[in-house]
């Protein structure tokens, strides 16, 4: 792999700003940020000038299902690959596979089929996402929260049933979301925590008191905020008070403008602070397509007007790209660097991987995403590979 000198006009690494930036990249790895005049280039190098261009990290998005006609739970690696080439294209480096409820051996099946492709992708020769684990997003979800999910194939949690899908994500389970309110949840946040899953807090009817048990037992992030959660009123604050008064609880958002209001977004910000929020897709196979029908599992989801909905009507996922949750986040008045923290450096955090992903570091994975002047993406780079 050749050895390249990056020269932008800003770079964010998320937490600071330098400007008249220089970033040497050598076999995927950054091997020096800073001001280019204090960096040397290599006789084996070569200079790309965009001193036009801003640089931040490669998005990382922990809550994504599929896009590119294709969904995650085909754990296919045409399909995995196609998602991958589809979300890279919007400055999303790396993501976390989401499932869907479904029947138990499907999800199996699903990630099983997702650990395999994990196994292969680093062949990649394009500047594809990566793969870097599997999110289980049900079944053991309540039935008054689903959302979307078929209520079928809900189940109560199980920790015999966990540690199967454990297993067949064959050391690439990463996250588990789950309604602590259900009876036997507290015993499968545990299990989750022992092998190292990030316990997320969704498709919840669960009280103040209920979330704060879960809270205290281990799970420390919270799914779709808003969406799919037991409402908030001032007599009874619910699952969404406890969120937004525990510092140390992460909160997805979904900033498409379509799942939250804008003033519920500026809530969320304000109480959770630039280092507590993620932006996250909640992608379906939609997106980077046109309107039309869709798969999120074994659903099909109806896309009219750029909205996602089930037979139901229900919001069933998005297809927003991570590139315009940046801009709308920005439109709300956050500042750019806050703005690429929660699709960065927060992420990266969650799962523990900062030193590899979501900032530009020496030592870092070269993630790296150039932008124009209105946030769009004009480069992307995955662990050095650009198209």
């Amino acid at each position: 792999m050749s050895t390249t000198l990056l020269h932008v006009g800003r770079a964010f690494t998320p937490s600071t700003e330098i400007t008249d930036a220089g970033i040497l990249i050598r076999d995927g790895v950054i091997e020096a940020i800073g001001p280019r005049g204090g960096i040397s280039l290599p006789a084996d190098g070569n200079e790309i000038n965009a001193t036009d261009r801003i640089a931040a990290p490669g998005f990382l998005d922990v809550h994504i299902h599929g896009a590119g006609g294709h969904d995650v739970m085909e754990g296919t690696e045409d399909a995995l690959k196609a998602v991958s080439k589809t979300i890279a294209a919007h400055g999303t480096t790396s993501y976390v596979a989401t499932t869907v409820t479904a029947r138990p051996e499907d999800i199996c099946r699903s990630a099983e089929g997702i650990s395999r492709y994990i196994a292969l992708q680093h062949q990649a020769t394009d500047s594809r996402a990566e793969v870097l684990g599997i999110h289980f997003e049900g079944p053991f979800l309540s039935p008054i929260r689903r959302g979307a999910h078929p209520a079928e194939w809900l189940k109560l949690p199980s920790a015999d049933l966990l540690e199967k899908f454990i297993a067949a994500a064959g050391g690439h389970a990463l996250i588990l979301t789950i309604a602590p309110e259900l009876l036997g949840a507290l015993l499968c946040i545990d299990v989750a925590r022992r092998s190292g899953l990030v316990v997320g807090i969704g498709h919840t009817d669960a009280t103040y008191e209920e979330a704060r048990a879960a809270i205290i037992r281990g799970a420390h992030h919270a799914i779709h905020v808003y969406n799919a959660m037991r409402p908030f009123s001032h007599r009874d604050s619910g699952v969404i008070g406890a969120v937004l008064t525990s510092p140390d609880v992460t909160a997805e958002l979904i900033a498409d403008g379509v799942h939250v209001d804008e003033t519920a977004m500026r809530l969320l910000l304000q109480a959770k602070g630039a280092g507590g929020v993620i932006l996250i897709s909640d992608g379906i196979s939609a997106t980077g397509m046109p309107d039309g029908k869709y798969a999120l599992g074994a659903l099909e989801v109806t896309v009219s007007g750029g909205v996602c909905r089930n037979a139901e009507g229900k919001l069933a996922g998005s297809r927003l790209a991570l590139d315009r949750a940046l801009r709308n986040i920005v439109g709300l008045g956050a500042s750019l660097g806050d703005a690429l923290r929660m699709l960065t450096l927060n992420p990266a955090t969650l799962l523990g991987i900062e030193y590899k992903k979501g900032s530009l570091r020496v030592g870092a994975d070269a993630d790296i995403v150039l932008l124009d002047d209105t946030l769009n993406v004009t480069q992307v780079w995955t662990r050095g590979l650009t198209n």
